[in-house]
């Protein structure tokens, strides 16, 4: 089974239960940019509950780009503000310290385009999990998916997972259980269990 998804901004335990049981794995690179998705969005568990991470890009609706071409805006110093969140998020998590410095490069380096930013993370995140997933890049757009899973509806920020299953967040007691947040959270929560939470939970 192959399955067809959109790179996203360190992309959701939806989405990574999605690639985890395909055999290859098609990145969508070639589709027109949209706001309001998680293309430049990610969910984490913060103290005061549920919080979002957008990654600001440079677009505008009226002048239509291909998702290659949207720009960061990189005045802002965004990647600082984002890592200080992880931080005060998970840095009473079990495996925060163990996964953090694999991921700083993201937030070292200044990234010019939002696609190639996602691309370098769904690689480290890769290596944080070690597992080894055969991933290709699409060559062109084809609105139907003839021969592949076609989960690119899950870069829908409206789109609901009641499924999965629980696990033991850092605020779980406060807020309770928050499902399909970033893959961060379930990393930085179950550290190499990962792997098989993700094979064990249905979309």
């Amino acid at each position: 089974m192959s399955c067809l998804i959109h790179p996203t901004y360190f992309p959701n335990i939806a989405n990574f239960t999605a690639m985890i049981k395909a055999n290859v794995v098609y990145l969508e690179v070639c589709d027109n940019y949209q706001k309001q998705t998680l293309r430049n969005r990610t969910e984490i568990y913060g103290a005061n509950g549920k919080l979002a991470l957008t990654a600001p890009v440079s677009y505008t609706q009226k002048n239509r780009q291909l998702y290659k071409d949207v720009k960061l805006a990189n005045e802002n110093d965004w990647q600082l503000q984002h890592l200080k969140s992880l931080e005060s998020a998970y840095r009473m998590s079990p495996f925060f310290e163990y996964y953090i410095d694999d991921l700083m490069p993201l937030f070292e380096k200044r990234f010019d385009y939002i696609l190639d930013f996602n691309l370098k993370a769904f690689e480290i995140l890769l290596d944080c999990l070690q597992t080894n997933l055969k991933t290709s890049k699409t060559q062109m757009f084809e609105k139907e998916s003839k021969d592949k899973i076609n989960y690119r509806h899950l870069v829908n920020r409206n789109f609901e997972i009641t499924s999965l299953k629980p696990y033991t967040q850092v605020f779980t007691e406060k807020h309770g259980f928050i499902p399909n947040l970033s893959i961060l959270d379930l990393l930085f929560n179950e550290g190499p269990n990962t792997v098989f939470y993700l094979k064990i939970q249905n979309l």
